[in-house]
């Protein structure tokens, strides 16, 4: 029998839905394990061979630890709500739900030809009212929560009610927008609006005017991470910055706790480092400057409090708040100019160009804490509003941005730590002695820092604190196609959640997926969608909001109680390996692990890490094929023809072109242009030039997982996705290589078969089919434990070889092979497995340990040596003892003849090594 993959794929992939053999139970005695990839949006471009990697990898891990005899969660599910779906309803009318449905179809279809060993039991769909019904109960826990720092944990929002009724803001520790200050009278004799805007300024969900990457086209605010060189990462549109009332969630209050939690966790150094680097803990001071002339203050962070007295000029944002109210009449439109022109700019430019220096005086001054000088204000887009307080006392000696800005204005340079020149750049070195500085003159940086800070407090114009770069994150958004947001507004415009019985709150249907004329999100255009006769919020949570918490409801998917039961989540607690791309390190992954401690703060989870080890899979890349069009004509010529020629390379679909070769009939079919070309060939064929780029339909080099399946088998794109490269690295694809794995395959195969008969002897097995057998099994489950697929995949090789060379067919080596290939290989093993003659599925059977006798030499080749010169080589046991080598050495004819007579002086033997005979 002939290794036939299509039909034995297709026949497991059938068997295995029909016996649900991947399914998990939330009441086995088996230890848990559970194995998630990361929650992929399901876009109508279906997959490419891209995509599977990271899957692969998890499902084999997943299956090793079924034979290892956990209970596995290796569940599957989709993020569907997003932006793609929403532009082409735009475009075309029809309802998002439609197309998100076919492209899941599609999904489905790809993922199951692949045989993932997924739960499809307990699938989930963010877009599914059941499932999102409990993001929006999570958002309603989350508004009705705060933060108490003394405790370090959320608490329900009534207890700070309670707080507030009896002793005011006095004594509280709690993390907010604002520092407020009010006693129990105050708050008592507040009116309901005044006390829900208080809380407000407490809750862990709240709504506040913030700044947003606002863009009109698209008619929504854009995360940072959708902001691209101040445009929309879709679409390519303009993104401008834009205040607006917005939803936020708290996630500043978990700043520091998200730092820690980082040290009990198994990520990779590079991905805690992002996400360090993104909460940006800094020690320092908050300064408070009086503003010349007006009654308010401008309050700056810094970490080098002690160069206070090199601060020469202050920088604010553009879109401080106080820039409108201290620019003078004399600049106001230069402000002003300046203003709209940094709105058009994101966030993520401002801060990654170093070279730009623009700017404009306020004309306003600041005073001096200690000096009382003036100073003057300006405004300039490498300052920040959402960082620290949106203002920095520059200190241009110290600092390179403010030395450039100084330098570009002609602004003054002062030196106050000694060991630089910094009229020509700053001196940015951390250590040094104090010099124009007063009371810090003579002092070294650490004690200077130290004094600067308790004479701020002594004074009352700062404090020494601790400051986070990551701020708030905005939650609302003016789209269609997401979870609305379950508030509604009672006549006073006060926001309340919506009560838990009616959740949830379904997306209405709407005549256009567009913004209102009045610019008003795409759920004001929603007919009769109010709450008992009031109006309801209009935004739409953003899509981390279904993903943050999805790992959670896989462990309890039917549950229509609670997003999770608490006996399922002290069973599976968190996920155990987590595999996916290193794009979602300052995204998803931090939203995650807020929400995590959130749930873990208030009592719903056991663990208050999500993910305890995770693995960032590279990147796929493909092999772009280029024809080459001579200039200036519409003639092509062979890649090995063209020298000197100048040429314009033409991105060409690799489905055209075999072994470098392009399939001409194909290419002049593909657009009316190329029907009409010439080409110059080599002996009748037209060679293109291959490239390493993206994967990417622009570049028509996408290879689909469905082509490989049909023409190799969906085991060879599993084995041969994994030989590529180790898990972690970006590799490019070659179809050509699917050859070798083919091959592999079928030789494996060959093993147990014997001209088309399926042929396994009982036979006891030799030593070296023992050996080749157990040198396999040491190195794959190395290699598990290490994640190292593609050496695993050169181990079967290698061992299949020698078992071929050997004419091995014994049961004895072929049955833990078949299960050591099984977490690679599915089909084909589930095939072999039944062949020989078992009626379960391979995929629960233990899998094989290597015993260490096997791999033990039994003998030695000893180079025997006469005078230092090798003369013959002899075969002896490995344990033969120094006397009986030198024995059987002595007894061989060659010494003789070697000998020739002559008189032995010594006999050194090295056991294990070699014999030398020292003759005169």
């Amino acid at each position: 029998m002939d290794y036939h993959f299509s039909e034995i794929e297709k026949k497991w992939q059938q068997r295995w839905r029909e016996d649900k053999t991947y399914s998990a139970s939330n009441d086995s005695k088996d230890p848990k394990y559970y194995v998630l990839d990361m929650f992929p949006y399901p876009s109508g471009a279906g997959l490419h061979v891209g995509h599977p990697l990271g899957y692969i990898a998890s499902d084999i891990y997943a299956r090793f630890k079924r034979h290892k005899g956990f209970n596995v969660l290796h569940p599957m599910g989709y993020d569907a709500f997003g932006l793609p779906a929403e532009q082409y309803a735009i475009q075309t009318g029809q309802h998002p739900a439609i197309t998100t449905e076919q492209n899941i179809a599609r999904y489905r279809e790809q993922l199951d030809k692949i045989g993932f060993s997924f739960d499809w039991d307990r699938q989930v769909k963010t877009c599914d009212p059941e499932y999102y019904r409990w993001t929006q109960w999570i958002f309603i826990q989350l508004f009705d929560s705060w933060y108490d720092r003394s405790q370090d944990q959320a608490r329900p929002i009534k207890d700070l009610i309670e707080y507030f009724e009896k002793n005011g803001s006095q004594g509280i520790r709690a993390a907010c927008s604002e520092v407020m200050d009010f006693s129990a009278e105050e708050w008592n004799a507040m009116d309901e609006i005044r006390q829900s805007e208080v809380l407000l300024n407490y809750r862990l969900a709240y709504r506040s005017e913030s700044m947003v990457n606002w863009c009109p086209e698209l008619g929504t605010v854009l995360a940072n991470d959708e902001v691209k060189d101040g445009v929309s990462e879709r679409g390519g549109y303009p993104v401008v910055q834009k205040k607006m009332m917005q939803w936020s969630l708290r996630i500043s209050a978990y700043a520091q706790r998200l730092l820690d939690g980082l040290e009990r966790i198994d990520w990779t150094e590079s991905l805690k480092e992002s996400q360090r680097n993104w909460i940006g803990r800094s020690e320092g001071a908050s300064i408070h400057f009086a503003i010349k002339d007006h009654d308010d203050q401008i309050e700056v962070f810094s970490t080098r409090p002690d160069t206070i007295f090199g601060a020469t000029f202050m920088v604010l944002a553009p879109e401080h708040e106080l820039v409108r109210a201290i620019t003078t009449p004399e600049q106001r439109d230069s402000v002003e100019k300046y203003i709209d022109q940094t709105s058009r700019r994101s966030e993520r430019d401002r801060m990654a160009d170093t070279k730009t220096v623009t700017g404009v005086f306020t004309g306003a001054y600041a005073k001096h804490p200690f000096s009382g000088k003036d100073i003057p204000i300006w405004i300039a887009d490498y300052v920040l509003a959402g960082y620290g307080t949106g203002a920095v006392m520059a200190v241009p000696g110290h600092d390179s941005r403010d030395h450039a800005f100084a330098q570009n204005f002609g602004l003054p340079i002062v030196e106050v730590v000694a060991g630089g020149n910094v009229q020509e750049e700053a001196f940015e070195a951390k250590e040094g002695e104090m010099v124009n500085s007063d009371f810090l003159n003579g002092m070294q940086v650490k004690e200077a820092i130290a004094e600067t800070i308790r004479r701020m407090e002594e004074m009352g114009i700062g404090t020494g604190r601790i400051n986070y770069r990551l701020r708030d994150a905005v939650f609302g958004r003016q789209r269609y196609w997401g979870e609305p947001i379950p508030i509604w507004y009672d006549g006073k415009g006060i926001p309340h959640p919506v009560k838990e019985e009616n959740l949830p709150v379904i997306l209405p249907e709407v005549d256009k997926y567009l913004p209102t004329e009045d610019g008003e999100p795409p759920l004001a255009r929603a007919v009769d969608w109010n709450y008992n006769g009031f109006e309801r919020e209009t935004t739409t949570m953003p899509g981390w909001a279904g993903s943050s918490w999805y790992f959670l409801r896989y462990m309890d998917p039917h549950n229509e109680k609670e997003f999770v039961s608490r006996k399922a989540e002290e069973y599976w607690k968190n996920v155990d390996l987590y595999i996916g791309g290193s794009e979602h390190a300052t995204g998803h992954l931090l939203y995650a692990r807020f929400w995590q401690k959130f749930f873990f703060d208030r009592g719903w989870v056991t663990m208050d890490e999500p993910f305890q080890k995770l693995i960032n899979q590279g990147m796929i890349q493909g092999m772009s094929a280029f024809a080459h069009r001579k200039k200036g004509s519409n003639t092509f010529i062979s890649y090995h023809l063209v020298g000197d020629q100048e040429t314009t390379p033409i991105h060409v679909d690799v489905s055209m072109v075999h072994n470098d070769q392009l399939d001409l009939e194909a290419f002049k079919a593909w657009r009316e242009e190329f029907g009409k070309a010439e080409f110059i060939t080599d002996n009748g064929v037209v060679h293109v030039s291959r490239e390493v780029e993206k994967m990417s339909k622009s570049k028509f080099n996408v290879v689909t997982p469905d082509a490989v399946i049909e023409e190799h088998g969906a085991d060879a794109l599993r084995m041969y996705e994994m030989f590529l490269g180790p898990i972690e690295q970006s590799k490019p694809w070659n179809t050509q290589g699917l050859s070798g794995v083919t091959g592999f395959l079928r030789k494996f195969w060959r093993l147990s078969h014997r001209e088309g008969d399926f042929i396994v002897s009982d036979e006891v097995p030799n030593e070296k089919e023992l050996k080749a057998l157990h040198t396999c099994i040491k190195k794959v489950n190395e290699d598990m434990k290490n994640f190292s697929f593609n050496t695993s995949v050169s181990a079967f090789m290698i061992c299949t070889n020698e078992l071929t060379d050997l004419k091995c067919n014994k049961r004895s080596i072929i049955e833990p092979l078949v299960i050591l290939l099984s977490p690679f290989a599915p089909h084909m093993a589930e095939e072999l497995w039944e062949k020989l003659g078992h009626l379960d599925s391979v995929t629960r059977q233990p899998y094989p340990t290597h015993e260490e006798k096997h791999l033990v030499e039994s003998t030695k080749n000893y180079p025997v040596s006469f005078n230092g010169k090798v003369r013959f080589q002899i075969a002896l046991p490995a344990d033969m003892g120094k006397e009986d080598v030198e024995a059987s050495v002595m007894a061989d004819e060659r010494t003789a003849k070697y000998l020739d007579g002559k008189q032995i002086r010594k006999v050194i033997v090295v056991p294990g090594r070699i014999v030398n005979i020292v003759i005169g």
